[in-house]
């Protein structure tokens, strides 16, 4: 049997460009692809905090330091620059992967600088 759980996230990412006649994707720093574990043409799934779309797309490379963040084609409709988003890969696991893994998330900042990395969410207070 597999499960799936969280591979990796980058929380907070500031939507720099929302190209609606770019072929579709969203294009990440290619550093932020690298240290997040993100592969290009991985499917992610993106939830949106200023209007609360969540959708599927695919990563795509953007310049690597760039700091972009660009929802492309039919998906720009569901984000806007200055939106902060959530982007979020998985993985299927093996019970034996899941008694051991960690996600890898990457926390930024407005700029899309990374302010902090973890390999876990702590845990949410009553």
């Amino acid at each position: 049997m597999y499960c799936t759980l969280l591979k990796a996230k980058l929380h907070r990412a500031c939507v720099t460009h929302a190209e609606l006649d770019y072929e579709g994707s969203c294009a990440i720093d290619g550093k932020l692809l690298d240290l997040s574990g993100i592969h290009e043409y991985e499917q992610i799934q993106i939830y949106n905090l200023a209007n609360g779309e969540r959708f599927t797309t695919y990563a795509i490379r953007a310049e690597d330091g760039s700091q972009v963040i660009s929802i492309n084609g039919a998906a720009a409709h569901k984000a806007s620059p200055s939106d902060r988003i959530i982007i979020c890969s998985y993985a299927s696991l093996t019970a034996q992967e899941v008694a051991i893994h960690k996600p890898t998330l990457v926390y930024l900042d407005e700029l899309n600088n990374i302010t902090h990395t973890r390999n876990y969410i702590p845990t949410q207070a009553a």
